[in-house]
């Protein structure tokens, strides 16, 4: 009896650890950004109003993300904006006035502080069907 309780708890455990890879890898769509990076989209937050009102937060794990990454990674999320994010927005209610692109080299809960992953947030407002910088 004892044995067959053995496996099933073995079983479990592989397929938690199994579970908690994968979870690391990203499981949205992948982008590829012009830095020649590929990113992951981890979620989208649409209901964490921002400071022009509704903000669609889009949210990617970047690997190997290094603070020294700062400028490509600029360049990057302007691309991810325009070509990405912009289009996922139609249709949202609220409509979002700001996009905010953020990558990370692992992820880390909404909302929380993570001192030892690099980050980079930027935001853009949407102006006639395009993705405008703005200083966050």
């Amino acid at each position: 009896m004892r044995r067959t309780l053995i496996c099933p708890v073995l079983l479990l455990a592989a397929l938690a650890a199994a579970a908690g890879c994968k979870e690391e890898a990203g499981d949205g769509p992948k982008v590829k950004v012009p830095s020649g990076r590929t990113l992951s989209l981890i979620d989208v937050i649409t209901n964490a109003p921002g400071p022009q009102g509704a903000t669609a937060r889009f949210r990617f794990l970047a690997p190997g993300l290094a603070s020294e990454d700062a400028e490509a990674a600029a360049t990057d999320m302007q691309v991810v904006c325009d070509s990405f994010a912009l289009e996922r927005t139609d249709g949202m209610v609220p409509e979002p006035q700001q996009i905010v692109i953020s990558f990370a080299g692992a992820k880390v809960p909404f909302g929380e502080a993570a001192p030892d992953v690099v980050q980079f947030f930027e935001s853009y407002r949407i102006e006639n069907g395009a993705c405008v910088w703005e200083v966050f």
